[in-house]
């Protein structure tokens, strides 16, 4: 009688590798300096709060809270991810087509708020622009976390679009969707960094 044979898949060639952790590097230092912007856009909101001292300190904490991020993607002793990236044909130019779309939006987003008279509706529609554009990206760059990001930064223009329904100030609106937003794209900065 003969013992079955198991195969082991090949391991992932240099190239692919390296290829993988530049994108991880990459993807931690976009999610966390964006997640930067978003904490300054909330901590603006704060600002016109009787408590102005809460946006001081979210400025203060967010940028070692960003620069950490960075340095567990590029810290030496760093594993490799425990997977390795599988992109399809063409992505970098999707990547871009995705992001000028993205872009587009975003700027159609402002300019038709502020000339409807209804700039309270900027942030909310950016991070809807935001969570959108993670879709097509998780495909793209084979993250299947940005899905999560994704559903959770829609899920935060949901709940901003519900405060302007209730009536609560512009600023309120800027603190709640910036700050969670900033959170979001922290935790997938970390997880990219960290779980790869």
């Amino acid at each position: 009688m003969t013992q079955p044979t198991f195969s082991t898949p090949p391991a992932p060639d240099a190239t692919c590798v390296a290829l993988t952790r530049t994108l991880r590097r990459r993807g931690t230092v976009v999610l966390s300096v964006f997640a930067l912007v978003w904490a300054f856009a909330g901590a603006s909101g704060l600002a016109e709060a009787p408590h102005g001292g809460a946006a001081l300190a979210v400025e203060i904490i967010a940028a070692p809270v960003t620069a950490a991020a960075v340095f567990l993607a590029y810290r030496k002793g760093a594993a490799p991810s425990p997977r390795t990236v599988v992109l399809p044909e063409n992505w970098a130019r999707s990547v871009g087509v995705v992001n000028v779309v993205e872009l587009a939006a975003v700027f159609a987003v402002i300019a038709v708020s502020h000339a409807s008279g209804h700039p309270t509706f900027v942030p909310p529609a950016i991070a809807l622009v935001v969570g959108l554009h993670f879709v097509p990206l998780a495909r793209l760059y084979d993250q299947w976390q940005y899905k999560g990001t994704a559903a959770l930064m829609t899920a935060v223009a949901v709940l901003g679009l519900a405060l302007i329904a209730a009536g609560l100030p512009d600023g309120s609106v800027r603190a709640v969707v910036g700050l969670a937003s900033a959170v979001t794209l922290w935790a997938s900065a970390y997880h990219v960094a960290v779980k790869g």
